[in-house]
């Protein structure tokens, strides 16, 4: 098998993202306990986001209004004006934290893209991961980005014909079974699954088939990824 172009996630596969949810996550419990425990606010919270993702998307912002619709529901409209600014200083903190590349990325990309196009294919908000893209110090790396509202396997399909990719030649990488891995294989191509040790759970769905689906590869660090690919095109 040749594989003639590679396709990245951003968040969580080249650079650290889910720890700053996951720290925001911990303040907004405490924010909250007066109010209610945290059985209590965790569900509520993620009922919302899913309920909002055709409002507002992915990223940080779409959660910012969950966090406060949240509030405002869990608190029967009690919340303050003051904690209402705590959760928007929460926003602004997540905005400020720098880019932090996961270990082995900036190596791994800079190796692959010398013998082949390599494509940044994120989601979110566009200012959000433009920003941080260009934080990375990988932009130079990467023929093409593509920032979606969403990764499913038509939104996949047209990044491929765009750029006149075939699926079968096409290998995606990146933490998330469910956006990352699956659409690609469903249209041919090949996945490798590099999990991070914090995901969102709308994004750990289907992660128990890992194993038993074919055309993914499992690499536990980035850095794995040029010996899977050479030994892809091998044969083995």
């Amino acid at each position: 098998m040749i594989i003639r172009a590679i396709g990245f996630d951003a968040d969580d596969t080249l650079w650290h993202n889910e720890n700053i949810f996951s720290l925001t996550h911990e303040k907004y419990r405490a924010l909250l306990s007066a109010y209610a425990g945290p059985a209590d606010v965790e569900p509520r919270l993620y009922a919302t986001e899913m309920k909002n993702l055709r409002h507002f998307g992915y990223g940080i912002k779409g959660f910012t209004l969950s966090m406060i619709e949240t509030a405002i529901e869990l608190t029967g409209g009690r919340i303050t004006a003051r904690e209402i600014q705590t959760i928007i200083d929460f926003a602004h903190e997540m905005r400020e934290q720098p880019v932090q590349l996961l270990e082995g990325a900036a190596e791994t990309v800079r190796a692959l893209a010398a013998s082949r196009p390599l494509l940044l294919i994120t989601k979110g908000d566009l200012f959000d991961q433009e920003s941080k893209i260009a934080q990375s110090g990988l932009a130079e790396h990467f023929r093409h980005v593509e920032i979606l509202s969403e990764k499913d396997e038509e939104a996949y399909r047209r990044v491929l014909v765009r750029h006149g990719i075939a699926p079968h030649q096409f290998l995606m990488v990146g933490n998330s079974f469910r956006s990352d891995i699956l659409p690609v294989v469903a249209l041919g191509g090949v996945g490798v699954h590099v999990p991070y040790h914090l995901t969102w759970a709308h994004e750990r769905e289907g992660e128990e088939r890992v194993a038993d689906t074919p055309g993914v590869f499992r690499a536990e660090r980035i850095d794995e990824l040029p010996g899977i690919l050479a030994r892809l095109e091998a044969g083995g």
